[in-house]
C-alpha cells in the first residue's frame, strides 16, 4: 500500500502498509514505536515477498495495530508454508511445561509444528522442514528474564538454520523492563538449560534481537541472520512507554505488572509455594496452605526491599499447585519500578518462607524443563550458591554478594551487542 499517506502536522507524509511508516510520525500510530514486524512491513517487505517462509510466532506477534504476523506477511506476498509454535503453542493455549502435539493443520490450512513437545528433542524445529524454506521468520515477545523460554527457542532456531543453510529473520521487540538494569549473575558451567542456553544475567536488560545477535557471534552464524530492529525504542523505556498495546505472550503473563515481578517470582516454581498460577494474579500473589500471612509479610517488610510493599493475602488456586486449597501468603505491590529489584525480592521471599515455615518448606524435586538431575532452583539461578546459601541461613546481603561480580561482568559484555 505504498504511496498512500496520512496527515502529519497539516501535511501528508508518504507511508507504507496501513499507515505505519511516515518519516515524520503518523496521526494513527499516536507516537508508538515501530516493532521489528512493523519495520519489516514498512521498509523491508522484499525480504519476504515471493519467498517460501516459515513463521515462529505466538499471540503477541502482532503489529502496533494488532494485526497478527501471519495475515500481515501474507498481505506482503510471502508464501507461508510452515508455522511453528513455541512453549504454550502458536495460539498460546497451553499452560507452562504442557506438551503441545504436532504436526497439525494450522490457520489457513498451513502446516503447524510444535517447538514444545514431550521431549527435549522437540524444542528445535526439524532440519528437514527448515531446509525446505527460503527464510525462517522469528517474532517472539520476551519479558526480560532469562528463564522466559521464547528467546531460547529463537536461539535454537538459529542453530538449525545454520545447519540447514536457511536464512533467518529475527523481528525485534521491546524488553518490557527496559534495557538498562541488570540483575543476577550469568550461569556457571554445567547449569545451562532451556531456561538459559547461553550465559546471561537473570534480568538481562537486552532485547531478543540482541541476545540472538550475541548467540550468532558465538556460533559463527552472522551470515545467515538478519535482525530487523525496532524504530523509536530507547533503552530506558518500560513497555508502557512504547505506545504499543500489551498482548499476553503466555497464559500467565497478562500484564506489564506481571512482567515486572516475574524475574523474582518465577523462582517460586522451584519450591512448594504457589506462585499464583490458577489465580487472576499470577506471580503477583504467592503462598501455601498453613503458613502465616502476617508473619510472612512482617518478615519481608523488615528487609526494607526497595520499591515494593507486601499485603497479607489468601487465595485459592483453581489449578496447578495447591489447586482447590486455601493458600495464605501475600501480594506484591510495586510502588517504584525504577528502584524495585525483582530478583533480589524473589530471593528474599524464598528466604522468608524458609525462615517462617521451615517444616513445610520444600524445594522442587520433580524434573524441570526437561532436566532431572539438577534442582530447579539451581537451573533458574545458574548455580547452586543461592539454594545452598538459603539452606545454610545466609543473610540476604550475603546472598546478594554471591551474584554481584557476575552481574557486573555481564553489564560490560552485553553493551557490545546493543542495537539501541
Amino acid at each position: 500500500m505504498g504511496g498512500m499517506g496520512c496527515q502529519d502536522g497539516g501535511q501528508w507524509a508518504e507511508i507504507c502498509f496501513v499507515c505505519y511508516a511516515s518519516r515524520r510520525g503518523c496521526c494513527i500510530t499516536g507516537g508508538m514505536i515501530l516493532t521489528g514486524l512493523d519495520n519489516l512491513l514498512a521498509n523491508h517487505g522484499k525480504l519476504v515477498q515471493d519467498r517460501k517462509i516459515g513463521i515462529v510466532a505466538h499471540p503477541a506477534s502482532v503489529t502496533g495495530r494488532l494485526v497478527h504476523i501471519l495475515p500481515a506477511l501474507l498481505a506482503k506476498g510471502a508464501q507461508v508454508v510452515a508455522l511453528f509454535g513455541p512453549e504454550h503453542g502458536f495460539g498460546g493455549e497451553a499452560q507452562d511445561m504442557e506438551p503441545v502435539s504436532a504436526p497439525m493443520e494450522g490457520p489457513m490450512g498451513i502446516d503447524l509444528f510444535s517447538l514444545y513437545g514431550a521431549t527435549a528433542e522437540s524444542l528445535a524445529p526439524s532440519p528437514e522442514v527448515v531446509s525446505q524454506l527460503d527464510v525462517l521468520v522469528v517474532d517472539l515477545m520476551d519479558v526480560g528474564a532469562r528463564y522466559y523460554t521464547f528467546v531460547w527457542t529463537a536461539v535454537m532456531c538459529l542453530e538449525v538454520c545454520q545447519k540447514s543453510g536457511t536464512q533467518m529473520i529475527l523481528l525485534d521487540r521491546p524488553n518490557p523492563l527496559g534495557g538498562e538494569v541488570v540483575e543476577g549473575a550469568p550461569q556457571q558451567d554445567g547449569f545451562l538449560s532451556f531456561v538459559g542456553l547461553r550465559p546471561v544475567a537473570v534480568r538481562h536488560g537486552m532485547t531478543v534481537g540482541e541476545i540472538v545477535k550475541m548467540s550468532a557471534k558465538e556460533i559463527g552464524a552472522d551470515d545467515i541472520l538478519t535482525v530487523i530492529p525496532m524504530k523509536g525504542w530507547q533503552r530506558y523505556m518500560h513497555f508502557d512507554e512504547s505506545g504499543l498495546p500489551w498482548v499476553a505472550p503466555s497464559p500467565n503473563m497478562p500484564s506489564l505488572n506481571t512482567a515486572l515481578v516475574y524475574p523474582g517470582q518465577c523462582l517460586l516454581e522451584a519450591t512448594w509455594c504457589s506462585e499464583g498460577r490458577g489465580t487472576t494474579l499470577p506471580f503477583e500473589c504467592f503462598g501455601a496452605p498453613g503458613i502465616s500471612s502476617t508473619q510472612l509479610v512482617t518478615h519481608l517488610q523488615e528487609q526494607l526491599l526497595p520499591g515494593v510493599q507486601f499485603r497479607p493475602m489468601s487465595f485459592k488456586p483453581m489449578f496447578q499447585k495447591h489447586a482447590g486449597q486455601v493458600c495464605h501468603g501475600a501480594q506484591l505491590h510495586v510502588t517504584d519500578r525504577h528502584r524495585f529489584l525483582p530478583f533480589k525480592t524473589g530471593v528474599a521471599i524464598i528466604r522468608a518462607l524458609k525462615t517462617i515455615a521451615p517444616d513445610q518448606f520444600q524445594w522442587r524435586e520433580a524434573p524441570y524443563e526437561f532436566v532431572a538431575d539438577i534442582p530447579a532452583m539451581d537451573l533458574l539461578c545458574g548455580s547452586d550458591a543461592i539454594r545452598q546459601g538459603i539452606d545454610a541461613g545466609w543473610s540476604l546481603e550475603a546472598l546478594c554478594d554471591s551474584w554481584r561480580e557476575g552481574e557486573t561482568r555481564f553489564k560490560g559484555l552485553k553493551s557490545h551487542f546493543h542495537l539501541y
